[in-house]
């Protein structure tokens, strides 16, 4: 289970730490305000390739 994540200098993150709960987490949030960029993050920490 993922509990903490911290992301630095990513795409247009400049810094951001997030606390996650045990259960389902969902992002919510407007267009363009960096969902997906997160969960690129996850992906790339995870192993999967940069693009």
């Amino acid at each position: 289970m993922l509990a903490h994540l911290q992301i630095r200098d990513f795409a247009i993150i400049d810094s951001v730490e997030l606390e996650l709960a045990g259960g389902l987490t969902a992002l919510t949030g407007e267009t363009g305000a960096g969902k997906s960029i997160v969960v690129d993050a996850v992906m790339l920490a995870l192993g999967g390739r940069a693009s």
